[in-house]
């Protein structure tokens, strides 16, 4: 079990080892979701609107990335 302390300002520091299994950088946001009596934390992903380009699949098959993969 890994444990870390909440400070008087509800604040704690989450532990390399859970920074490192969740692959956590500096500036990315953490999900919380209640399961009955626990808590779990996951990377929260970036909606997908962030990427303009991510509704574009028709471009999104193997000649398309050879062609275009180191631009």
């Amino acid at each position: 079990m890994i444990l870390s302390k909440l400070t008087s300002k509800a604040q704690t520091t989450v532990p390399q080892s859970v920074r490192k299994a969740l692959r956590l950088r500096e500036g990315d946001e953490i999900a919380y979701a209640i399961e009955h009596d626990r808590v779990v934390m996951t990377k929260a992903r970036a909606p997908q609107a962030e990427d303009p380009f991510a509704t574009f699949d028709e471009w999104d098959g193997e000649a398309d990335r050879k062609a275009y993969g180191e631009l």
